[in-house]
């Protein structure tokens, strides 16, 4: 059999545009061979859909527009379509969608499989929208039997993970009803589609593939999982689809981070055609930059955004978010805003304008001092007779974030954050200031990632100036001031933060796993605690890491922590 994998971009909500792309991408299937073309999960409407499925109208344009997708397939010679949808359940009691993988062919549904094990945990919800299937079956095509799964329902390999999440095993049930079959299946292959909608954290490509392919040797099957690729919110899907062979061998492997369409030969255990199948094969620094370009692009342009703009401190978090956004959009298409006040430096001027001219970018100064002179005029009747501190810092930000708002208003150009992780972790970052904008980019790097980020960039040629990377980081809010005035250095301060906040380890597990002082571990959880009122105000982020802030860690605001 001849499977085309379908790695594309579908847009939550754009039935149209979905449907065309996959109508395109299954002509192109049609042209390489293919007898079944597969797209990921919920491709129809895009993933993931939140409480737009709660919408009789969103469930009905859903069903309308697979209808009108198996028309195409009416035509002789046009192969099969398996894509993953909504629909409506027929029964009267429980939740009222379901999520579903649909096989087109002659021009109607000729099969449909309901997802059973539905996520929630981390960013999934999806217990809240669908009812999970209560059984599972084999169908076929060209008399060839086929094992359909959605995303999790091929995640719950009892062989592979030490604790399984559920109690049934959706692959094991449908191999179970294969055996049963066994004597006439007799020089079939066994195949498992997987269609699937699973978002990226650094290092999930290489997990999924080490346990696909333990499913794919526990089953002797042919594994072919096809996953969603592009950004929609703060997820990122990367792509990277297989084929895994029944010893457990990747046999082909698309792109990551970009669309693709593989065709795979089970017959002839071969490529077909001339699909990437690259592969992820990417350091880690490599994969988290592509992830935030997509997820920047992908960001922007879906929410109806074509330009953005970036405050430009000098700093080497600024830099990077301008360089992402380069990337990703275009130089014509992000403008740098420098905003110095009497505190900033001569050198972070300067880099600013260097950086903004290496990039190729728009570079608009607008000093500040005035204007927080003028703040401050105000203020003295409230303020005389106390010291310069966090409340004058703190307005010198929310000047800038003003500033950066209104010409967002006046020009419809996205305003980029750029705060990086160790500082929502900590709370150092100021509401209404260096917080305000549509996207934290970089809201899942920690301040060290950053900096090797920021020499990825680097790596041709002096994109970020050096001397921004070398110099001491700070706000630069007062005179001579450093970060280190108020945390840990980063290198000691991100393996606390990484701990606790993606690995929820203790102050005495931190202390004692990375030999620090316990006191200074719980100094930084109590800033942690503390800070859960900003987050919860923030910019979404582009996820990137197992646990990153947003919708998928969620914890109270009121409340108090030992740590």
């Amino acid at each position: 059999m001849k499977i085309a994998l379908a790695q594309i971009n579908p847009t939550v909500g754009d039935f149209s545009g979905n449907a065309k792309k996959i109508v395109e991408y299954a002509a192109r299937a049609q042209y390489e061979g293919a007898d079944v073309v597969v797209f990921p999960e919920l491709a129809v409407c895009g993933y993931p859909p939140a409480d737009l499925l709660e919408k009789d109208s969103f469930i009905a344009r859903a069903e309308r527009t697979v209808d009108e997708i198996a028309g195409w397939t009416a035509e002789s010679g046009r192969p099969a379509i398996l894509l993953g949808t909504v629909m409506k359940t027929a029964a009267s009691v429980g939740k009222r969608v379901r999520n579903v993988a649909v096989l087109l062919r002659d021009g109607r549904v000729s099969f449909t499989q309901q997802k059973m094990l539905l996520p929630f945990y981390d960013v999934f919800d999806e217990q809240r929208y669908f009812e999970p299937a209560a059984e599972q079956t084999l169908t076929s095509l060209g008399g060839q039997p086929l094992a359909i799964t959605i995303c999790e329902d091929a995640w719950n390999d009892k062989g592979f993970w030490a604790r399984p999440m559920y109690q049934v095993d959706p692959v094991e049930t449908l191999m179970g009803e294969w055996g049963a079959q066994e004597e006439g299946l007799a020089g079939r292959q066994r195949i498992i589609l997987n269609i699937s909608a699973s978002p990226y954290w650094q290092g999930k490509s290489q997990v999924r593939q080490k346990m696909l392919s333990a499913l794919a040797v526990r089953h002797g099957a042919y594994v072919a999982m096809v996953n969603q690729v592009g950004g929609n919110d703060g997820l990122v899907f990367d792509g990277a689809s297989l084929v895994i062979g029944p010893k457990g061998n990747v046999a082909v492997w698309g792109a990551s981070f970009a669309e693709d369409l593989l065709v795979f030969d089970t017959d002839t255990d071969a490529q077909v055609g001339s699909g990437a199948a690259s592969g992820p094969v990417l350091d880690e620094v490599e994969e988290v930059w592509k992830a935030l370009v997509l997820g920047t692009r992908d960001y922007v342009q879906k929410c109806g955004f074509s330009k953005v703009m970036v405050g430009l401190s000098g700093g080497i978090d600024s830099a990077l978010v301008a360089a992402i956004a380069v990337e990703a959009l275009g130089a014509e298409n992000v403008l740098g805003v420098g905003m110095p006040s009497e505190y900033s430096s001569l050198g972070s001027i300067g880099d600013a304008r260097a950086l903004a001219k290496n990039l190729g970018v728009r570079f608009e100064l607008l000093p500040i001092h005035d204007v927080f002179a003028q703040y401050q005029s105000v203020l003295r009747p409230l303020f005389e007779g106390t010291p310069f501190g966090l409340a004058e810092e703190n307005l010198q930000a929310r000047i800038r974030g003003a500033l950066l708002m209104a010409l967002s208003n006046k020009f419809g150009s996205l305003v980029l954050t750029t705060g990086n992780k160790s500082e929502m972790s900590t709370g150092y970052c100021t509401l209404y200031g260096d917080m305000v904008g549509g996207l934290a980019v970089i809201g899942d790097v920690m301040k060290t990632k950053v900096y090797a980020l920021s020499r990825y960039v680097n790596r041709k040629r002096e994109v970020i100036p050096w001397a921004t990377i070398e110099k001491p980081p700070s706000a630069e809010l007062r005179p001579e001031q450093q970060d280190t005035d108020s945390l840990p250095p980063y290198e000691v301060l991100d393996p606390i933060l990484e701990a606790y906040v993606e690995r929820y380890c203790s102050a005495e597990q931190i202390a004692d796993e990375q030999d620090v002082d316990v006191a200074l571990v719980r100094s930084v959880l109590q800033l942690v605690e503390r800070s859960e009122y900003k987050r919860q105000q923030a910019a979404p982020v582009l996820k990137v890491t197992k646990k990153s802030f947003g919708t998928g860690r969620r914890f109270p605001i009121a409340v108090k922590v030992q740590v």
